[in-house]
């Protein structure tokens, strides 16, 4: 038996030979053309575009009738990929100045394309690499003329687990469920679009893997366990017996988590708690409000910026904020101010290339040095929450004047609107994002000046580690349940306590089983999540007393390495968990 790691993106336990997918890239020869073909070959460029959009059009309506219609719109953003203005122009420019021919020139832009995107600091951006992989090879593969397998062959064997480099959402929305039982690839991560659309199918699956196609081999027996990541390859009969067991009690825990959206997130020793979700895109509004959040704790903005040719107007932000709290009435929406950074500029907004994005010029410091973009978001926000509740974030804070500069700017907008004799809100709560060392050890001195805290855990332990949440081969040292973590925790949440005000956590931590128990333990009482995470969030609440978290996480502050924290965790809710969530 061998046992490899990677990043658990969709839960589940499986077992079953593997079948390698290589998906390859096609080979393009330099070819030249002459000047009067010129046209042509921008015709053929074009027809080939046609093509693509077809396709994915078709995979979209393939994708809402197996997983959902909000899963079936990451193949809209492959055609908007497929269709984008900037880079078309950029291919046909190499066509008629170059005289390259449609699909030499395509790969050489697509290549240009792919390496920023793989060296951006935007970890959104390189989520998405496996999107962009997707529809250009699908182009490539059309402009050589070459057959495309849009289903790709298995063999007949019952139970098969897929091994790739990269899985494409393509490939993974045309899985049989009922042949495929599990997915691990060599890349992706828990927010790509191939992870996101496993989770919605049901099929557990582990990216981020290195060395997985050199390891595995086409009959190897695998045992994955999507929710710790763990692979077993050639296991013994009682290690899959156990498997078994474990998948049959996780199949009976579904119908518990479907219940559970409709009850109170109340523990057993009668403590409350407030769930929210996070929200990145639009299509994530019905699934929280359907899962029963209460409220937004994470109001992503950077859609409304990535991709489009312009800044969002404040008309039009203001609008989305109306639209994202009628969907919670009565339940607050928290804003996160725009968290530019990397790559994730709009067109118009041309940003110097920086050797370090993760360290450079990003979130709030852009929007304090440019408060053309700045202003009107404060202006939206405030027009807004005039009778809505809408509470205002700011990101990568790591100064005291930063909180004071922002607040001052929205006073001066309020102040303006009111002249203006616009109708909008006086004030809203502006708080601090809490995602570097230097927010959690001054977290006192921000707490005189934040009306609330919110955790960011993906990057407070990537900055306090200096471990690339990214990077797949630093997955085993990203660990959320490492002592320098805890200790900041425990330091922003008793800050917030002395000082009276709120403290969420918004990052991946507080889906995760055992962190989430922990961070019950240390005293919080908020929690924000994806949308899909909310009922098994809210089953371990109603699970799980405080006093046993309390007691779980005061062993977890004193052990003094990861395994040690992931122990006591897990010795005190065994009780509770019943082995039915836990690797």
């Amino acid at each position: 038996m061998r046992k490899l790691h990677g990043i658990g993106v969709s839960p589940g336990v499986a077992f079953g030979p593997a079948v390698i997918v290589r998906l390859d890239v096609p080979d393009v020869p330099n070819r030249a053309i002459p000047l009067d073909e010129v046209d042509a070959e921008v015709d053929r460029l074009n027809l080939a575009v046609a093509s693509v959009v077809e396709t994915l059009g078709t995979l979209r309506d393939r994708a809402r009738e197996r997983a959902g219609r909000e899963e079936s719109h990451i193949f809209d953003a492959q055609i908007m990929m497929v269709q984008d203005g900037d880079f078309l122009r950029g291919v046909e420019q190499l066509i008629r100045q170059n005289h390259l021919s449609a699909e030499t020139a395509y790969e050489f832009k697509a290549l240009e394309i792919r390496n920023i995107w793989m060296s951006s600091g935007n970890a959104i951006l390189r989520d998405r690499l496996a999107d962009l992989s997707a529809i250009h090879n699908r182009m490539l593969t059309r402009l050589l003329g070459r057959a495309e397998e849009e289903q790709w062959a298995l063999p007949s064997e019952d139970q098969v687990i897929v091994v790739a480099r990269e899985l494409s959402p393509g490939l993974t929305v045309q899985l049989d469920r009922d042949h495929v039982v599990g997915l691990v690839s060599e890349e992706g991560t828990r927010t790509s679009h191939a992870a996101i659309l496993a989770h919605s199918l049901g099929i557990p699956a582990v990216m981020g893997l290195p060395g997985a196609l050199e390891e595995i081999r086409t009959g190897t027996t695998i045992l994955l366990d999507g929710q710790s990541g763990m692979v077993l390859l050639d296991p013994s009969r009682a290690e899959i017996d156990r498997a078994r067991a474990q998948l049959s009690r996780r199949q009976k825990l579904e119908f518990e988590l479907e219940a559970a959206v409709t009850q109170a997130a109340i523990t057993p020793d009668g403590v409350s708690f407030q769930l929210m979700g996070n929200v990145d895109l639009p299509d994530e509004i019905s699934s929280a409000a359907r899962n029963d959040a209460h409220g937004v704790g994470l109001l992503r903005t950077e859609f409304l910026v990535t991709g489009r040719a312009a800044l969002p107007t404040e008309d039009e932000q203001a609008d989305y904020f109306r639209r994202v709290s009628d969907a919670f009435p009565g339940y607050p929406v928290v804003v996160r101010s725009f968290d530019l950074g990397g790559d994730k500029f709009p067109a118009a907004f041309r940003a110097p290339p920086e050797p370090n994005p993760f360290l450079g010029w990003r979130s709030i410091r852009v929007c304090l040095d440019h408060p053309e973009i700045f202003r009107p978001q404060l202006r939206a926000v405030l027009r807004a929450a005039v009778d809505r509740r809408l509470e205002l974030m700011l990101p990568l804070v790591t100064r005291i004047e930063e909180v004071l500069e922002a607040k001052e700017m929205l006073l001066e907008e309020a102040l303006n609107l009111a002249r203006a004799g616009i109708h909008a809100a006086a004030s809203v709560p502006v708080g601090v994002m809490i995602e570097t060392p230097a927010a959690a050890i001054l977290a006192d001195e921000f707490a005189r000046h934040a009306a609330f805290f919110s955790v960011g855990t993906n990057d407070l332990v990537q900055y306090t580690l200096a471990v690339d949440r990214g990077n797949a081969r630093l997955a085993e040292r990203f660990s959320p349940h490492h002592p320098a973590i805890l200790r900041q925790l425990k330091t922003i949440v008793d800050a917030g306590s002395r000082a009276g005000i709120g403290v969420s956590v918004c990052g991946e931590m507080a889906s995760d089983p055992l962190s989430v128990v922990l961070l019950m333990g240390l005293g919080y009482r908020t929690l924000s999540v994806a949308p899909p995470a909310l009922p098994l969030v809210k089953w371990i609440i109603r699970s799980v007393p405080v006093a046993a978290a309390a007691a779980a996480a005061e062993v977890a502050l004193a052990a003094d390495r990861p395994d040690g924290v992931t122990e006591a965790l897990r010795t005190a809710v065994t009780p509770y968990f019943d082995s039915r969530i836990l690797p």
